[in-house]
């Protein structure tokens, strides 16, 4: 697996903490066995980042697709995650799934629409504890990367 190279031409905060990121992301997954699909996206990602021209919030962008992009390969084939990966997916999924309908329950029964947004908390709560579960499954079982997706 390639590495990234260094680039002192950052100067930008948020894309260096990005760049620091992704090198945290290669570093726990280099400790994993990858198939070599995985291995082949991760150099091409890796090689389109390093040859970049790009700096600041536009460098910024094609790091966080990067890591998007091997995150979501090595879920998909491996199974593995990072750090409260669920969680953060749940939240939001519960927010919509859960909470709206909460929500609409709420104020059709107290016959006051208004009352939508109530439902809202109740779902995410909901989801943070479904995500949770996950996570914590997912440590268990071995398939939970020493990494958590921060910005």
């Amino acid at each position: 697996m390639k590495t990234l190279t260094q680039r002192p031409d950052i100067t930008h905060p948020k894309t260096a903490a990005l760049y620091k990121q992704l090198s945290d992301l290669l570093n726990a997954l280099s400790q994993r066995a990858l198939t070599p699909e995985i291995v082949a996206l991760i150099d091409h990602e890796i090689d389109h980042i390093n040859y970049a021209n790009d700096t600041g919030k536009k460098l910024g962008k094609t790091v966080k697709a990067a890591e998007s992009k091997i995150i979501k390969a090595v879920e998909k084939e491996l199974k593995v995650v990072p750090r409260n990966h669920y969680r953060k997916l749940w939240a939001i999924f519960g927010f919509t799934a859960f909470g709206l309908p909460i929500g609409v329950t709420i104020g059709l029964l107290l016959k006051n629409i208004g009352l939508l947004g109530v439902g809202l908390p109740f779902g995410m709560i909901i989801g943070l504890l479904v995500g949770s579960s996950m996570d914590k499954k997912a440590a268990v079982e071995g398939r939970q990367l020493d990494f958590e997706v921060k910005h």
